[in-house]
């Protein structure tokens, strides 16, 4: 079994029983897990047992507990729903540094919605829109949204959303599939079985998605505007090009300590 997307932080106690059902089952972090799973069972010893029999079975920690660190935000994470990975806070990071006083933003390939929670919650007062192909990513986005004033939409990338917004927006954000479709059954079991196959697979390349979004990009950006999409270290060339073949001024940002990189391509104004 894998780690936790998100590495749980010094909860409280659970029963030595649980720690040591999760430490045979794989789980690194088995004390901390536990913990978790306790508070999240609210002290009702056969819930408990439920929590613990799933992650043991190998369901995300994050889908059993129901939620998912990101940004220091608690993002609300549903079964079937791609979990944001840490190291997608690093995408933030250049959102906000390249655009910070940005006041119309798009979370496209939304999942969760953590990317626009924390762009949102970074923006105070900033128009914030989603979108996302998969029905469950949009329901528990828009929970996740709701209280910024965010609105969410189903669709197939930009055909979801509204006209009103071309020419006016200022962070685009996409995090968008990025394993080649040959690398799936790579993938630690967690993500092959538990997160929708529309969040991972990314073509041939793992590119394909990301070069429609570069492609149409430009038109949806406000002058200045800013895209920026995660890719792995491997790719990020073939992605630099994309986004500058879309006429946009790219660059590739990375962040050693996350393993983290980053496509960012702003349009002239």
């Amino acid at each position: 079994m894998t780690t936790p997307r998100t590495r749980p932080t010094v909860p409280p106690e659970a029963p030595a029983a649980v720690v040591a059902a999760l430490r045979a089952a794989g789980c690194v972090f088995a004390e901390e897990e536990a913990a978790l799973l306790a508070r999240a069972a609210g002290g009702a010893p056969e819930r408990l047992a439920a929590l613990v029999a799933r992650r043991v079975a190998g369901e995300p920690l994050e889908h059993v507990v129901g939620w998912a660190e990101f940004r220091g935000l608690r993002i609300r994470v549903a079964p079937g729903v791609f979990v944001p990975r840490r190291r997608t806070e690093f995408l933030v990071e250049r959102a906000l540094a390249l655009a910070p006083r940005a006041r119309t933003v798009v979370d496209l390939c939304c999942g969760s919605g953590a990317l626009g929670a924390a762009l949102a919650r970074a923006l105070p007062g900033a128009e914030l829109h989603a979108a996302d192909i998969d029905p469950a990513a949009v329901e528990c986005a828009a929970r996740n949204l709701g209280p910024y004033g965010g609105r969410v939409h189903h669709g197939d990338l930009f055909a979801a959303l509204p006209a009103a917004l071309r020419g006016r927006v200022e962070i685009l954000a996409a995090n968008v599939p990025y394993v080649p479709t040959a690398d799936i059954r790579l993938l630690p079991a967690e993500a092959r079985e538990h997160e929708p196959p529309t969040a991972l697979d990314g073509g041939p390349d793992g590119l394909a998605v990301l070069r429609r979004v570069a492609e149409d990009a430009p038109g949806w950006l406000a002058p200045g505007g800013c895209l920026l999409a995660e890719t792995s270290g491997r790719q990020a060339p073939a992605a630099e090009r994309a986004f500058a073949g879309a006429g946009l001024v790219a660059e590739v940002a990375v962040c050693e300590e996350s393993d983290a990189h980053v496509i960012t391509g702003v349009l002239r104004p």
